[in-house]
C-alpha cells in the first residue's frame, strides 16, 4: 500500500498595506517562507522587489521596513497578495497546491480603496489566481487595468535585471506614480 504523503503546512499571508488614497495595487501570489518567518513583504534578500522600489520610489532596502512601506504609500501604492491562504511547500509558486488556495476579500478590498485604477501583479502566478479566483466575482472589474509584471523572485531569471526593472518603471509611470521621486 503506497504511503500518502505528508500533508503541506496550511500557511496564512498578510494583511494589505494600503491607504485609502492608493491609486496603484501591486500583487504577488503568497508571501515566501523568508517573508512569512520575517512577517514582511518581500523578505528574501535576492528579491528584486525593494531595490526596484528604491530605484524607483525611494523605498529603498536599506531603509527601515516601515519606512519603505510608508514610500510606497506616499506614492499612491498599495501592497497586497492575492491569496489570504493556501498550502504549499518551500517558496515557490509552482509549488503551491491551487485547491483549497482561499483568495483575500478584494471587493470589500476594493469597495475601501475605490481609487484604484491599475492592479500589477508580480509574476505569472499572481495575474493567474487573480483572474480565476477573484475577477469573476467582482462586479465593477471593467474599472480596472490589470498588468502582468516580470517576478521580482530570485527563482524568475529567464529576464535580465535591467529588463525587468524597465517592465516596472514603466508600469508604474503609467498608473501616474511619479517614479523620479527617489528619497535615498
Amino acid at each position: 500500500m503506497p504511503i500518502a504523503p505528508s500533508p503541506s503546512p496550511r500557511l496564512r499571508g498578510f494583511a494589505p498595506h494600503a491607504r485609502a488614497d492608493a491609486r496603484v495595487l501591486i500583487l504577488g501570489s503568497m508571501p515566501g517562507a523568508r517573508s512569512l518567518q520575517a512577517q514582511r513583504y518581500y523578505a528574501h534578500p535576492q528579491n528584486r522587489f525593494w531595490p526596484f522600489m528604491g530605484e524607483l520610489v525611494g523605498a529603498a532596502p536599506s531603509l527601515p521596513y516601515g519606512e519603505r512601506l510608508l514610500r510606497l504609500a506616499t506614492a499612491g501604492i498599495a501592497l497586497w497578495d492575492v491569496l489570504a491562504s493556501c498550502e504549499r511547500d518551500g517558496s515557490l509558486d509552482s509549488a503551491i497546491r491551487d485547491e483549497g488556495a482561499q483568495a483575500n476579500d478584494f471587493v470589500a478590498f476594493f469597495d475601501a480603496h475605490r481609487r484604484i485604477r491599475r492592479v500589477l501583479f508580480n509574476g505569472a502566478k499572481a495575474e493567474s489566481s487573480f483572474r480565476r479566483r477573484v475577477l469573476p466575482g467582482l462586479a465593477d472589474a471593467g474599472r480596472l487595468t490589470l498588468v502582468r509584471l516580470p517576478s521580482t523572485s530570485p527563482a524568475n531569471a529567464s529576464q535580465r535585471g535591467d529588463a525587468k526593472l524597465a517592465a516596472w518603471r514603466d508600469a508604474l509611470s503609467d498608473a501616474g506614480v511619479d517614479v523620479g521621486a527617489r528619497q535615498d
